[in-house]
């Protein structure tokens, strides 16, 4: 099932608002529990983190920024 576009809005704002918090503070305790790595490993681990949390709402996210393309077809077909 696809998702229209006003509902990838709201599920990318709930994405970020709630989720994306508290995969920091989950990442943030994880990294935590081990014994603190080099300045450059521990970096490493959090710009792979940051990625990877993105990839499963890569379909949410995509064109978000964009205009609505459905009111664009819906304003050509009132013309």
């Amino acid at each position: 099932m696809a998702l229209t576009y006003k509902s990838r809005r709201r599920w990318s704002l709930i994405i970020l608002l709630i989720g994306l918090p508290l995969y920091i503070v989950a990442a943030v305790t994880v990294v935590g529990w081990f014994d603190r790595p080099g300045v450059l490993l521990e970096l490493a681990v959090y710009v792979g983190l940051g990625i990877l949390w993105a990839l499963p709402f890569r379909a949410v996210f995509r064109g978000v920024g964009r205009p609505d393309p459905e009111a664009e077809s819906e304003t050509k077909k009132a013309e």
